[in-house]
């Protein structure tokens, strides 16, 4: 019955079957979500903020051991998706979940072959330079932390980046209770001095301008799972700014199979420590994936990890082409193959339970989830 139960919430599916047609266009399902909602709220001891911010994740488990792994049961993933709470001034809770399924169904993923390196050849990543580009959509949507990595955003005051910028699996980072998240804008030409403006060597008299972070969520699948084989699959959390960013957001969406991709590509912007002070873009084919992972060859460096990664596609309903985040870059993954290191670059995909969470959080609204 526990299996069943799991089943059913894993495979939540799409009701709108992608067309045969030499007319088709790549059009973005429609996914009838669970509910996840919060059922008790327990306040844990302040954090010690001890842990070192870790730019890579290291995972024993490769795209064979996922595919290999037993589905959790429901408990385990009620479990996974119970998440604890970091606010400004330091406290700390755990809040339980509740999952409740209205519809069900399955999205059928599967993959095949593998990646190889972080760098793969001849580097494809473009530095984008300019405030025409820089300061407009989809790029603009793209934010620094001030621990290093990326984050996308997701609504008026929200972010959504990997879960191992703001905790390694035991602790939370140093910088984690004081987190900042930085906006590109021009530098102001009269030498005035702006509030929370850094120096940066950015083109054009490029600038950051820093945010506070109110809260943040992440969910315990990362804190439990210690970046293990199960953590890897939860590495996301979703940031709260003290006060609005008034930029276009990037909207999220449940992660359809590969194969719907346009392409079978994905895209994502990040800020690669490797070209410092530079926005960096990249877009690839998805060569691997499981239920909760995307494996592929873009090309990245540590700092890119927390990236958005999204595809372009046909929304139907609107009658217009519309960008979503359908995943989170983890980043570089070292993986023991039988005794022989191999790499990968991984993103976390955006599942119908995942999308349910990360919207709940946002809105604080299950009806306005229903929909992925």
């Amino acid at each position: 019955m526990a299996g069943l139960s799991t089943l059913i919430l894993l495979l939540c599916a799409a009701k709108d079957v992608m067309p045969s047609s030499p007319h088709w266009k790549p059009t973005w399902p429609s996914y009838r979500v669970p509910v996840i909602l919060p059922q008790s709220t327990l306040n844990l001891d302040k954090p010690q903020f001890d842990a070192e911010a870790r730019l890579e994740v290291v995972s024993p488990c490769g795209p064979a051991c996922h595919k290999s792994s037993p589905l959790p049961t429901y408990e385990e993933v009620k479990n996974y998706l119970s998440y604890e709470t970091l606010y400004a001034n330091g406290s700390l809770t755990e809040t339980e979940v509740g999952i409740y399924i209205l519809s069900n169904g399955g999205d059928g993923s599967q993959g095949k072959s593998r990646t190889k390196r972080q760098i793969y050849g001849y580097d494809s990543r473009f530095s984008i330079f300019g405030k025409d580009f820089l300061l407009n959509y989809p790029f603009s949507t793209s934010v620094k932390l001030s621990t290093g990595c990326t984050g996308t955003l997701v609504a008026e005051k929200h972010v959504l980046t990997a879960a191992h910028c703001i905790h390694d699996g035991k602790s939370y980072v140093k910088g984690a209770q004081k987190l900042r998240v930085g906006f590109l804008k021009p530098k102001l030409k009269d030498g005035s001095k702006g509030a929370n403006i850094t120096n940066s060597a950015m083109p054009e008299k490029m600038k950051f301008q820093w945010i506070r972070v109110k809260r943040t969520h992440v969910p315990k699948g990362w804190i439990k799972g210690n970046a293990n084989d199960i953590g890897m699959d939860y590495d996301y959390a979703l940031l709260e700014l003290k006060k609005p960013h008034k930029r276009k957001f990037m909207k999220i969406g449940v992660s359809p199979p590969a194969r719907h991709l346009p392409g079978g590509r994905i895209h994502f912007s990040g800020y690669d420590n490797d070209r410092p002070g530079n926005l960096v873009y990249r877009f690839c084919d998805v060569k691997d994936e499981t239920y909760d992972l995307l494996y592929q060859q873009c090309d990245a460096q540590p700092g890119a990890s927390g990236s958005g990664v999204y595809v372009r596609m046909w929304k139907r309903q609107n009658h217009k082409w519309e960008r979503k985040i359908i995943g989170i870059f983890s980043g570089h993954q070292w993986v023991d193959m039988n005794g022989t290191p191999q790499d990968f670059n991984v993103a976390v995909r955006i599942t119908p339970l995942k999308y349910a969470q990360i919207c709940y959080w946002i809105k604080g609204n299950y009806l306005d989830c229903r929909e992925g």
